[in-house]
């Protein structure tokens, strides 16, 4: 695409062949230049046009590459990430940014340095249901938020050979699925006060936590992160009573399952959740009766976020996740580690 901003890719497993991939290749703007992985043959089934380099390095050599995106094991992230921007590149990571603060915090300043633009792919911040919450949240549909539960479940009793499941720095469930949810609530609610987390490993043979329950405490609200890994019944995805109302939202966002299914950008119906939610309104007055309405869910946007970077890039508008919003997920995600590891809340 003549003119447009030339991007890397770094790794061709899950993240990359069902998140980054089709996204990048999909957003006007973006040229998919070149990934760089050992398995050549994999990329060239799905991306038979993009040349594959056997090396990070050798991608990051490249003078036809702006853009770097890391979407690799969570332990990497740091290494290829400071590699990237010393060779000049703006650089997007996949969710968690680093295992660590101090990682986090070393690259937000290599990347103010030497004046990049580093971002984080939180791309649940563009859930369907995520952005009907923030809506009624913003337009004070529910008063004020009293109660906030967030569930990330799902139902997968097999312990799968993958990196997320051996012990590393960065695995397991807290640091994949709660990345997630510490991001969300910091976008509707800012830094908590303190964070209690409880983790379990609960599947047979499982070596890292595959459960987590989160509590965030706030000076007039209590936030909830859950997830669990042998949830076979379904559970509301969001659970919000606020002193006019309650939001009640089961499902969890299509996207994934559309990208998974192969389904690409322009689509028709894109990002659309049948499953909308339901606003009870509490008693106005004594003896009334509460009202009952289905919420519109709004459609799903995870294609914003690489318009968005884009935009940064050509210096049309801010990053869409800032290097500080992710160190920020960073803290409270190593806060929780320190809570679960001695049963008591941590303050922030």
């Amino acid at each position: 695409m003549k003119g447009a901003i030339g991007v890397g890719l770094v790794g061709y497993g899950m993240a990359s062949k069902r998140f980054h991939a089709p996204l990048i290749t999909a957003q006007e703007g973006l040229s998919l230049v070149a990934v760089a992985s050992r398995d050549a043959a994999k990329v060239r089934a799905d991306l038979p046009d993009v040349p594959v380099e056997a090396t990070p390095e050798a991608l990051f050599a490249r003078d036809d590459i702006d853009l770097v995106v890391i979407p690799t094991p969570n332990a990497t992230h740091f290494e290829l990430a400071s590699q990237a921007l010393a060779a000049g590149k703006h650089v997007v990571i996949d969710k968690p940014f680093t295992v660590t603060v101090a990682q986090a915090e070393q690259l937000c300043a290599q990347a103010e340095k030497s004046q990049r633009l580093l971002s984080v792919f939180h791309n649940r911040r563009w859930d369907a249901d995520f952005l009907t919450v923030r809506n009624l949240i913003d337009s004070r549909s529910l008063g004020d938020v009293v109660h906030f539960e967030s569930h990330f479940d799902r139902f997968r009793p097999q312990v799968a050979q993958r990196w997320r499941e051996e012990p590393a720095p960065g695995a397991g469930a807290w640091f994949d699925l709660g990345a997630h949810l510490v991001d969300q609530a910091l976008v509707l609610f800012g830094r908590p006060q303190s964070i209690w987390l409880d983790l379990a490993n609960q599947r047979d043979g499982a070596l890292v936590d595959d459960y987590f329950h989160a509590v965030l405490r706030y000076a007039d609200k209590r936030v909830i992160l859950h997830g669990g890994t042998l949830v076979s019944a379904p559970s509301a995805r969001f659970t919000v009573h606020g002193t006019r109302a309650s939001y009640l939202k089961h499902g969890l966002d299509p996207q994934e399952d559309l990208l998974k299914r192969g389904d690409r950008q322009p689509a028709p119906h894109w990002g659309e959740d049948w499953r909308h939610g339901m606003l009870t309104i509490g008693q106005v007055r004594e003896g009334s009766q509460p009202e009952l309405h289905e919420v519109p869910t709004l459609p799903g946007d995870y294609p914003a976020f690489y318009s968005g970077v884009r935009d940064a890039i050509l210096g049309r508008a801010p990053l869409p996740v800032t290097a500080d919003e992710a160190l920020q997920v960073m803290k409270l995600l190593e806060a929780g580690a320190r809570s679960a590891t001695t049963g008591t809340a941590v303050e922030l």
